[in-house]
């Protein structure tokens, strides 16, 4: 039979170690955090929340049926557009891009247009039609504007989308838009340099 004071020691040492365990598993107090995975993965939370909700707006909407009819097919875009709309009247600038994923963002694409691919990315920006645009979430991206497209290197190094929404340039914004709504979902500005 165990003595009281050797059970009051081996508890103490097993609550000793319970806790040296617990800290362990924890990891180290002071561990350095990577913030550009961290505002990555805030960024791809946001666009996927959207995602959601435009999941649930077009499951209220009759289905597109095949059709080779662009007046059809332009109606359906803009009843989704409108219904997201609906769902989300208070969204504004910064809703996805907010100010610390959008220096995130810049910070990504300044290293990029420094990088070994600055000088294709720049032609490809120049030798684009310029589009020029007033910006604003929710808004329809005009049929007569082109979409300029966004240079492949720096796609490489931004966070991959969904196939529901893409980035395009618009001068020197970094826009969001959502392709079957045809919808800027949000902006970021000065974004290229």
């Amino acid at each position: 039979m165990l003595r009281k004071p050797i059970i009051s020691e081996l508890c103490r040492i097993a609550l000793a170690l319970t806790a040296a365990f617990a800290v362990r598993a924890q990891g180290p107090p002071n561990q350095p955090v990577n913030r550009g995975a961290l505002l990555s993965q805030d960024f791809e939370q946001r666009v996927t929340d959207y995602l959601k909700m435009r999941k649930a707006v077009e499951a209220g909407m009759p289905k597109l049926k095949p059709t080779g009819s662009p007046a059809e097919i332009a109606e359906h875009e803009r009843e989704l557009a409108r219904r997201i709309r609906e769902a989300r009247p208070r969204a504004r600038q910064g809703d996805i891009f907010t100010p610390e994923i959008g220096g995130e963002f810049r910070h990504i694409i300044e290293i990029t247009m420094r990088g070994g691919h600055a000088a294709r990315i720049k032609q490809s920006l120049k030798s684009a039609e310029p589009v020029q645009l007033r910006l604003g979430v929710n808004d329809t991206y005009p049929a007569s504007v082109p979409l300029q497209s966004t240079p492949p290197a720096l796609l490489l190094n931004l966070p991959k989308l969904p196939a529901q929404v893409e980035y395009r340039v618009v001068g020197h914004n970094l826009l969001l838009r959502d392709v079957g709504a045809n919808l800027i979902v949000d902006w970021l500005p000065a974004a290229i340099p």
